[in-house]
């Protein structure tokens, strides 16, 4: 009897729902993309703000790396922080909180007299940070339709890129420091009024029993003629409806702990992919190729990436998130091996001037290209994905935990590892880690590409299959 329910649950597909105009989805996913936009502006804030904080003699030289790293150590605190709250208080509200530490934090760098304010400005915007990694992922995910999931889940990234590329520009336009922290302020302020404009999901009101809630919340993120009884009727009958999932217990159960452990490793392969090492050689690669220009040419980096995130949030549900992962590993991987080559045999040299002055450029924006297509937007999608609804929190804040922690140490041991093994070494090194992420994903990540999120899980629990 037992088995004929299972053989049941696992053969039964969900109905395909009429899903019409997505301009509801599409509102509801920008808005909650707002806390993206300001923590990619967060991260492309340090690189031009710094030399006019030095400049200005409000910040020493010897402590601009502190001011460079102390968001990510905010972000290893708001990680788990915001992983508790969309548990507690749910995702609407996480995400309007997500903005408190943006607006304190860019409040205090903006009034600064003193590098120890620069500090705490810096920090508390690493908390929000690490709150939006978790939070607008899993709002984004759980309101979306299962054929739309991959292009607006990877508006997360596209706004990421958007906000580096914005705190680019500002420079531009002879914003300094002050003025540019200002901005971040009205970004942390347009997040509060976007989270004020969307409805919690669907899922989370579901979860704690607010079935009328539960309905409304979905009728505002679909068309006027969607079938929203029958979607939500499929969405509770997926729910795990006991108490929420103990941290201990993803590492017990195994239909838990294997999400967890494909989304940690997925993190961290992200993070040593090489990005951080890349862009911090990007601008010494473009001061030395194109001089007095390297201002334009860091624009226009910022310009190719967006664009390539572009591309990828529009091929994310057809290629599928496998396809684009591997792909981009291993352009990442051979594009690492050729920054090995350049600085192990062109980087001094005199003989081939052109060659050593371009190469690296053209390298460069391959690479860019290829994390943009799929190790920049998909971990955080994956993660949005593969976790079961009451366990969502805990398992996202462990995730974005281990994908901080990993960032922190990739970036805190680079001098070292370029020490030890040079430039060259470094870069073979970083190409190495991209071929295994290759190996990783082609072998055991499963592909969640046209599944809805009960079907995700129920492939973890072993009554359904997903194509691995």
């Amino acid at each position: 009897m037992a088995d004929s329910v299972i053989v049941e649950i696992s053969t039964k597909p969900l109905a395909s729902k009429y899903e019409g105009s997505i301009k509801n989805l599409v509102f509801c996913t920008l808005c909650a993309c707002i806390g993206a936009l300001n923590f990619g502006f967060t991260i492309g804030y340090s690189s031009p703000a710094i030399p006019t904080m030095i400049k200005r003699g409000v910040l020493k030289p010897e402590a601009s790396g502190w001011f460079g790293s102390l968001m990510t150590v905010g972000a290893l605190l708001g990680g788990p922080f915001g992983g508790y709250c969309i548990e507690k208080i749910g995702r609407k509200k996480t995400i309007l909180l997500s903005a408190l530490p943006f607006l304190v934090g860019y409040g205090v760098i903006t009034s600064a007299q003193e590098p120890h304010h620069l500090f705490i400005g810096r920090f508390l915007t690493g908390i929000g940070s690490g709150a939006v990694t978790v939070c607008v992922p899993m709002y984004i995910a759980e309101i979306s339709t299962k054929s739309k999931r991959g292009v607006m889940g990877s508006c997360v990234q596209l706004m990421i890129v958007i906000g580096i590329c914005i705190a680019y520009m500002l420079p531009g336009v002879s914003f300094e420091w002050r003025e540019m922290a200002n901005v971040g302020i009205f970004l942390g302020a347009v997040t509060i009024i976007g989270a004020f404009a969307i409805p919690e999901t669907p899922r989370w009101l579901l979860a704690r029993s607010k079935k009328l809630e539960a309905a409304q919340a979905l009728a505002a993120v679909r068309d006027s003629h969607a079938d929203v009884q029958d979607e939500l009727h499929d969405i509770e009958e997926g729910l795990d409806m006991q108490e929420e999932l103990s941290w201990g217990e993803f590492f017990k159960r195994p239909e838990l702990k294997r999400p967890l452990i494909l989304s940690i490793v997925v993190m961290m392969f992200q993070q040593t992919s090489g990005i951080n090492a890349v862009m911090f050689y990007s601008t010494s690669i473009l001061e030395t190729a194109i001089q007095d220009k390297a201002y334009e040419g860091t624009v226009i980096i910022g310009f190719v990436q967006v664009v390539a995130t572009l591309a990828a949030c529009l091929l994310m549900d057809r290629a599928g998130r496998k396809k684009l992962l591997v792909i981009a590993g291993s352009v990442m991987a051979f594009t690492h091996f050729l920054f090995g080559l350049y600085y192990r045999y062109l980087f001094n040299s005199t003989s081939y001037k052109v060659l050593s002055t371009w190469f690296p450029i053209v390298c460069l924006t391959i690479f860019i290209i290829g994390f943009s297509l799929g190790w920049g937007p998909i971990p955080m999608l994956i993660m949005s994905e593969i976790f079961p609804s009451r366990g969502k929190g805990t398992a996202g804040a462990i995730a974005i935990f281990c994908n901080w922690l990993t960032a922190f140490l990739v970036t805190k041991e680079f001098l070292t590892m370029q020490a030890v093994l040079g430039n060259d070494g470094v870069f073979y090194l970083f190409s190495l880690s991209c071929l295994l992420s290759v190996w990783f994903v082609a072998k055991y990540l499963p592909e969640t590409k046209g599944k809805s999120l009960e079907d995700i899980e129920l492939y973890f629990l072993g009554r359904s299959t997903l194509k691995v």
